[in-house]
């Protein structure tokens, strides 16, 4: 398993321009990559949507060593509800706490040395406030669940991270695939887990060639399979094949042939403009003011 890698996090976006203004302003990451589509993905990549969406990889570097975040923004949707499933992405960067200070973005310290803060949408974000270090400052995702025992199962023995640490008294358990990557947190949220409208999605890569293997065992198995084996085209970029999971409580997994998947997210020096001229290009809130209405709530 040493080969497979954590890529990123799913998220659904209704502010693109608020967004944005997170992402680069306060956290200091960079747009990597922005992609336009004129119809929803084969494999739900932008959720249970038929039309037009966007893409946006954020991160502080590239992917290929780097946990970014997906940013999927449906035009038309201009808010998600949130469950309890997502409960925080964990990054270093006492530059990032600095950009929020003087930026007035709210920040609430929730023990020495770290912050807790929200993307737009009301995602939680944990900063620890420490000089940002030379390689991935994103240092764990944090998942809800309702039996870490038998969640613990699932990712450890089925889909094959290693456990890292476990605690008892925080009921959590942390996985990973190596100790260089970004880690994946499961917390006992103490009942059923609710993925609201806002669920998203994490992303893993493994050699091209173990995506049948992935796939057989878990209907060996009979784990629940989203969308099996299938290709899927980006418009002047390499095509990936993916297959999507679920795990007992709901959370999508995506597992994607990493030799593709390495072309594919390849840094685009346009990407910042790219993502500039959509949103400048994006009339929907006007429109939508213009005719005494608002943009759908998911």
């Amino acid at each position: 398993m040493a080969l497979r890698r954590a890529l990123h996090f799913v998220f659904k976006v209704g502010d693109r321009a608020k967004t944005a203004t997170f992402y680069r302003e306060v956290l200091g990451m960079k747009i990597l990559r922005h992609e336009e589509f004129e119809e929803g993905c084969k494999a739900t990549c932008n959720g249970p949507y038929d039309g037009k969406w966007s893409k946006t990889m954020v991160g502080f570097g590239p992917e290929d060593d780097h946990f970014v975040a997906e940013l999927t923004y449906n035009y038309g949707v201009g808010e998600y509800q949130l469950g309890n499933d997502f409960l925080g992405l964990t990054l270093q960067s006492s530059q990032a706490v600095s950009n929020a200070k003087r930026l007035g973005w709210p920040l609430t310290q929730v023990e020495e040395a770290l912050y807790l803060t929200q993307a737009p949408g009301g995602y939680p974000f944990y900063i620890v406030d420490k000089e940002q270090p030379p390689y991935d400052p994103v240092t764990k995702v944090s998942l809800g669940v309702s039996d870490l025992q038998r969640s613990t199962h699932y990712w450890a023995t089925l889909l094959g991270l290693n456990v890292m640490d476990k605690s008892e008294e925080k009921n959590t358990v942390l996985l990973g695939f190596s100790d260089s990557q970004c880690k994946l947190e499961l917390r006992d949220v103490g009942g059923k887990v609710d993925h609201g409208t806002a669920f998203g999605r994490i992303a893993f890569s493994c050699p091209r060639e173990q995506l049948p293997d992935i796939e057989a065992l878990m209907k060996k198995e009979k784990q629940n399979i989203l969308t099996p084996l299938v290709s899927l085209d980006t418009p002047g970029k390499a095509t990936v094949e993916v297959v999507i999971l679920a795990d007992p409580d709901g959370h999508e997994i995506c597992f994607v042939g990493d030799e593709a998947f390495r072309q594919l997210s390849a840094v685009d020096p346009k990407g910042n403009e790219l993502l500039d001229k959509a949103m400048e290009e994006d009339k929907s809130d006007e429109w939508f003011a213009k005719h005494n209405k608002q943009k759908a709530a998911a």
